[in-house]
């Protein structure tokens, strides 16, 4: 049900730790077509790829009614829930705006921190096996908590809590959309839709691709893969952890539960309760079999490592001295109440995460991902007096002789310039050996 391996077998560790981005050759070419296509025909286009793909029959732009009157079919105990997790993510959204400053280095010379939102973001929800309201809320909040003006959402098969979740983050357009041809949409836009600044959130390997296709010309977040958990426990609870694997495998076929601890008794008893909870339908069997394992380690400084090594998705632990050493994770989750799938919905923190090792890089989606943060640079007369000559050395070392003259100009006695001085100023001190600062 679930293998039990031994942290000293090399090569079977590498297999379920190390994997890099799954590429698919055959997908690449057709999300590249479908990406080609969108672009030169536009709508008619999208139009086609959605009716084949994905059965649109009618409109692709969900009109405001429509979501109004299908999001009161959703039950009360689900829109409370769904306000509930949109209060929580706002909150912790607020936290994560990056703030302006100024500030002097030196007399004369200030610089300033200038953040301003984008003016219009995409967001993919996927429309698969289950509807994911979660998924939108999760990437449009933060987007409007940023001040991002026009927040453009496309699935390719909204149900009643979607749209009622587009209503609650503040979605000021949807589409019946998904796929590459929803992905090309967004970032190149078409009569009907409009193009955005940036696209974020989780799709299948065609969304992927299109993505990675259309990030030189359109921001994107990052690439989502397959999800994958990996828990670390001396002394957890054997069912919980059961529970946790199973909740994180019930995804995808593809997706990784892994579990890592020094105990061989814990070990034995997890692999247990996962072989009795294993749902009777579903990937989470599959998910298990091919991409999940419990690894027994000679030390929980070693189960450390193993994680650091993965840099996973989700990682699980049992306390804040061991979080404090999982540096490499989308994000951690701490104590036996801290349930991962609590995660996905309710905590406030976003669940558009990482995968395949890109935690070694970065976290989770953010509301600081949807804000432009400029630098504004002001100096005045005394300030390039007195950086300046430092300024002339540097460039004079680097050969960018213009860089040099740029400065020294303005280290000059103002006088009328006149082409004959420029000429001389220029090759002033370079032709008699004079240092760089030389009668500044």
């Amino acid at each position: 049900m679930i293998r039990i391996l031994d942290s000293n077998d090399v090569q079977a560790i590498a297999a379920v730790l190390d994997r890099s981005p799954a590429r698919d050759a055959q997908v690449e070419r057709t999300a590249a077509a479908i990406v080609a296509d969108v672009r030169a025909r536009g709508d008619a286009a999208v139009l086609e790829y959605a009716r084949r793909f994905d059965g649109l029959d009618g409109a692709f732009e969900i009109s405001r009614a429509e979501m109004t009157r299908e999001a009161a079919r959703v039950p009360a105990d689900v829109k409370r829930a769904i306000r509930a997790a949109a209060r929580s993510i706002r909150h912790v959204a607020a936290k994560q705006v990056p703030r302006g400053w100024r500030t002097s280095p030196s007399a004369g010379v200030a610089i300033e921190q200038r953040v301003t939102p984008l003016d219009r973001v995409g967001c993919y929800v996927p429309g698969g096996r289950y509807p994911l309201p979660s998924s939108l809320l999760m990437s449009a909040i933060p987007a409007r908590t940023a001040g991002v003006r026009d927040i453009v959402a496309v699935c390719p098969k909204p149900d009643p809590a979607v749209l009622h979740a587009a209503l609650e983050a503040g979605v000021t357009r949807m589409f019946r959309l998904g796929g590459a041809q929803a992905i090309a949409a967004l970032a190149y836009g078409t009569p009907s839709i409009p193009r955005v600044d940036k696209i974020v959130g989780p799709g299948n390997a065609y969304v992927a691709a299109a993505k990675a296709l259309v990030s030189p010309d359109c921001a994107i977040d990052f690439f989502a893969g397959p999800t994958e958990i990996l828990i670390v426990s001396e002394n957890g609870r054997a069912d919980w952890i059961a529970a946790d694997l199973i909740a994180q495998a019930e995804h995808d076929e593809d997706a990784r539960a892994v579990f890592v601890t020094p105990s061989r008794r814990l070990a034995r008893a997890v692999a247990e309760e996962v072989a009795a909870r294993m749902p009777g339908t579903g990937p989470a069997r599959a998910s298990l079999a091919r991409n999940g394992a419990v690894i027994v380690t000679r030390t929980i400084n070693e189960a450390i490592a193993l994680s650091n090594r993965m840099a996973p998705e989700h990682a699980v632990c049992d306390s804040k001295t061991v979080a404090a050493r999982l540096t490499r994770a989308g994000t951690i989750f701490v104590g036996p109440f801290s349930a991962q799938a609590a995660g996905d919905y309710v905590t406030g923190s976003n669940h558009v995460l990482p995968t395949s090792g890109a935690a070694r890089a970065r976290g989770g989606l953010s509301a600081a991902d949807f804000v432009r943060v400029a630098t504004v640079q002001t100096v005045t007369r005394a300030g390039i007096r007195r950086i300046g000559p430092d300024g002339v050395a540097l460039a004079t070392a680097e050969g960018l002789s213009g860089h040099a003259a740029s400065i020294r100009a303005r280290l000059q006695p103002r006088e009328r310039s006149t082409p004959a001085k420029r000429r001389a100023s220029a090759r002033g001190g370079e032709s008699k050996g004079r240092g760089p600062s030389d009668g500044e």
